[in-house]
């Protein structure tokens, strides 16, 4: 006999992670209204695959392996419309407004906006790494890569944003620069 699972078991295995899916998406997407798609998409595959879930298991960890096979989805879709955009029509995809993501709680524009510059492959990881605090074996699982390949793009997307975060570090006092026989000496303040 197949086993049913109720509303409630739903709700309560995934629906505390509805938040944590939502941050990610809009990190990855770069759009709030594709982020909201992109997560009702997600509880709505996990929903109709939830009889296959076994209880008691990581909901979390299983709910973004849908939401990254969802990205995925939702890249392969993007690739293809814009391949089908003339030339003549590149004007309306330069035209279109956009609203850079800022989260109410981080204020720090200048962090976001250099996460938010990140090549992609780079973003997902050190987003999944540093801020929803996966482990590089989870990551490996989520993102179908190799965990030397995990550790590697964590570690040039922590590089990277260390680089364009240098004169905001300044700026706030974090680091000071100092000019020593040609070279950039950082030292914290």
């Amino acid at each position: 006999m197949e086993e049913k699972f109720t509303i409630a078991e739903f709700e309560a295995e995934a629906m505390p992670h509805l938040n944590d899916l939502y941050r990610t998406a809009v990190r990855l997407v770069m759009n709030r209204s594709e982020a909201e798609d992109l997560v009702q998409e997600t509880y709505m595959q996990a929903w109709k695959s939830f009889d296959r879930y076994k209880a008691g298991t990581n909901c979390r960890a299983w709910l973004y392996k849908i939401l990254f096979f969802k990205l995925d989805h939702h890249r392969r879709r993007q690739q293809t419309h814009l391949k089908h955009i003339k030339e003549g029509d590149e004007t309306i995809a330069l035209t279109v407004a956009y609203e850079p993501p800022v989260d109410v709680r981080l204020r720090d524009e200048e962090i976001l906006h250099a996460l938010g510059n990140l090549p992609l492959k780079y973003r997902e990881v050190v987003l999944l790494a540093d801020v929803e605090e996966f482990a590089y074996k989870e990551i490996s699982f989520l993102l179908n890569i190799p965990i030397g390949t995990v550790m590697s793009r964590l570690n040039r997307g922590r590089t990277k944003l260390r680089e364009m975060l240098t004169s905001v570090a300044c700026e706030y006092g974090v680091i000071t620069a100092n000019k020593s026989n040609g070279f950039t000496v950082q030292a914290f303040a």
